[in-house]
């Protein structure tokens, strides 16, 4: 990650030396971020202190398989929605044992999704001591800088919820 990353360096070490003060963790499951929001907590020196593990479901077949989540289990659930944020943020929370769940999906772009999500709308969640979801519209179809405010947002609202 560059300077030009959206300050994600800056961000994460913060976030990392404020779970590591607190001795607190923190595990991932991403999606159109494609692994950004992991990459950038583990970029910080002593990420292992904080960071339990995580996950990209970018495909319903990886929610199956990597957070053992069925198909009964988001019946009528759109997946680039806050409850569906919200389920994929409790279950990884949950499966890693950890203090904190982070969660985003959505279309990085350059075109929606099947849902009728315009490129660039994500929801992230966080689950923990503090639970909510927000949902981002950067009105852009590019697919790295949607890729990089994904996970910045996502990032922020964990540094966020850990303030509290």
């Amino acid at each position: 990650m560059s300077e030009s990353d959206n300050g994600l360096d800056e961000i994460a070490a913060d976030l990392g030396q404020r779970l590591k003060d607190r001795g607190e963790t923190v595990a991932v499951a991403e999606s159109s971020s494609g692994g950004l929001i992991s990459a950038a907590l583990l970029r910080v020196p002593g990420a292992s202190k904080y960071y339990l593990g995580g996950a990209v479901v970018y495909t319903g077949k990886a929610r199956m398989v990597l957070m053992d989540l069925p198909r009964e289990a988001v019946a009528g659930m759109r997946s680039a929605s806050e409850p569906y944020a919200l389920l994929l943020a409790r279950t990884a929370r949950e499966r890693f044992g950890a203090t904190w769940g982070i969660s985003e999906t959505g279309a990085a772009g350059p075109t929606g999704n099947g849902y009728g999500d315009a490129a660039g709308h994500t929801c992230i969640a966080v689950s923990g001591p503090t639970e909510f979801a927000i949902t981002l519209e950067t009105g852009e179809s590019d697919r790295a800088a949607n890729m990089e405010a994904f996970t910045a947002a996502a990032l922020e609202a964990l540094r966020r919820a850990v303030a509290e």
